[in-house]
């Protein structure tokens, strides 16, 4: 009976872990049932999943996607947290944020993003990734800057021109005579 529940348990951590394009791997040890919820629903709510693992089969899963992993990283109690790679930079950065980080029941083990697996320093620096949207305003930036300054700089020749003139036209009506009109 017991292979027929491994069997079960492999099958749906291939069919959940299979087609993530990012995971970590955390120890997940001392939350309470209220704050492994809380957690849950703030990495659900960024497109993420958590499942907890038995280092074997969680060691099977991996090796059957191409990673091996050693013995340091599945040890004791282990979760995965899986979803696209958005998702694991997003975990990424509530797994570390203040508050679960100073409760420290929750550590980085190590990572896979995009096909590749990542130790538990380069999982750790996914929180500093920004998001899509913060990329995209960046990119934006970046594309219209050249386009922005040819603009400024075209305008700035007619606009200087109005301003010397608007000057000297200041110049002679303060020295008492006004500007000979043209005829």
């Amino acid at each position: 009976m017991p292979n027929l529940v491994n069997r079960l348990v492999l099958k749906e951590l291939q069919a959940e872990l299979g087609t993530a394009q990012g995971m970590l791997v955390v120890s997940f040890a001392g939350l309470t049932v209220k704050e492994s919820e809380a957690l849950r629903n703030d990495l659900a709510k960024k497109g993420a999943g958590l499942t907890m693992v038995r280092n074997s089969l969680a060691r099977r899963v991996l090796a059957d996607r191409g990673f091996e992993v050693g013995a340091d990283v599945l040890v004791g109690n282990t979760a995965i947290v899986f979803g696209n790679a958005e998702a694991a930079i997003h975990a990424s950065k509530l797994v570390q944020s203040g508050d679960v980080k100073k409760a420290g029941k929750v550590v980085i083990r190590g990572g896979v993003l995009e096909g590749k697996f990542l130790s538990a320093a380069d999982a750790c620096a996914l929180k500093d990734v920004p998001d899509r949207n913060t990329l995209n305003a960046q990119l934006l930036g970046l594309l219209s800057g050249p386009g922005r300054s040819l603009v400024m700089l075209m305008n700035a020749v007619p606009g200087g021109t109005a301003r010397v003139l608007k000057a000297r036209a200041d110049q002679l009506e303060q020295a008492g005579g006004a500007p000979a009109a043209a005829s």
